[in-house]
């Protein structure tokens, strides 16, 4: 499995397999072992060995790790939720608010807005399903809704505008 991780605003790519980890292209062994009854696991990177604590953060993909007792915070995401939030994060590059847009066809399963409402960049606005996966999409800038164009049960192409923001 590929991940894509970034620590203290560094990207890199890990490949996951068995016991061996690709990081950056370079390959390490790596083995991870929960202690029981503890938030305490065990990591073996080839003969070295490291104490973990790792604490879900605000939102999907980012932890606190605490490793040795030094604190990094961390995000980290398969490469296809990498992609859709690169994507989605491309948008919000404009000045202003700016209207979220499908980053790949699929089908709506949820709108969590109403013309109205006032959002923070990065809220949850809509759930959409492709590829068998449910993808929350995030504003991409704060604001307050003018229009949903996006409806629950209703098909939608890439770049179809889903939510106008003002």
């Amino acid at each position: 499995m590929r991940y894509v991780v970034e620590v203290d605003g560094e990207r890199m790519v890990v490949d996951l397999a068995g016991d061996a980890a690709t990081v950056n292209g370079e390959v390490v062994r790596a083995h991870l072992v929960d202690v029981e009854g503890t938030p305490v696991s065990l990591l073996t990177i080839g003969s070295r060995v490291y104490r973990v604590v790792a604490r879900r953060g605000d939102a999907r993909g980012k932890y606190s790790l605490s490793i040795d007792g030094r604190r990094f915070a961390v995000e980290a995401l398969d490469e296809r939720t990498r992609t859709i939030r690169d994507l989605s994060a491309a948008s919000a590059a404009a000045a202003g608010p700016s209207p979220l847009v499908a980053p790949m066809p699929g089908l709506i399963v949820r709108v969590n807005v109403q013309p109205g409402d006032v959002v923070r960049a990065g809220e949850g606005l809509v759930v959409m399903e492709a590829m068998k996966m449910e993808n929350e999409l995030r504003s991409p800038s704060a604001g307050t809704v003018r229009a949903v164009h996006a409806m629950a049960g209703s098909a939608v192409e890439k770049g179809a505008i889903l939510v106008e923001l003002e």
